[in-house]
């Protein structure tokens, strides 16, 4: 299975983790990827912890907790390659939001963050797969 169709199908949680030029990490929940290629994502950030640690460090790691008791998932180990902000794109991507956590959310700037997937690895273990 192609990891965009695994992520179409796939439910459950994310986090995504990156850390500042000095190393100091920062992780925040975040939805699917946006599959761009079966080599290339993006994520919708908000100008916050996450998006400036990206500005002075690229490297950045989604880890993907699928819903169940079992411990299945993905790690996706991440470079930035490119962003947008405030791009039309954005808006035709937005998949519809059940919970805003608050209304000053769709005031705030929009980037459309590009990565190339680095590596794949399952939630536990260390034995890669696609």
């Amino acid at each position: 299975m192609k990891l965009s169709e695994y992520f179409e199908h796939a439910k459950g949680k994310g986090v995504l983790a990156t850390a500042d030029s000095s190393g100091k990490v920062d992780s925040a929940v975040y939805a699917r990827p946006h599959f761009i290629d079966e080599e290339s994502i993006a994520f919708i950030m908000s100008d916050r912890l996450s998006h400036e640690n990206l500005r002075s460090n690229p490297s950045a790691c989604y880890v993907f907790m699928e819903e169940g008791d079992k411990f299945v998932g993905k790690r996706l180990y991440l470079t930035k390659t490119s962003e947008e902000e405030n791009s039309e794109l954005i808006d035709e991507l937005r998949r519809k939001r059940h919970y805003i956590p608050h209304g000053e959310y769709y005031k705030e700037n929009k980037y459309l963050v590009y990565f190339h997937i680095d590596k794949v690895l399952p939630l536990i273990g260390s034995q890669a797969r696609q």
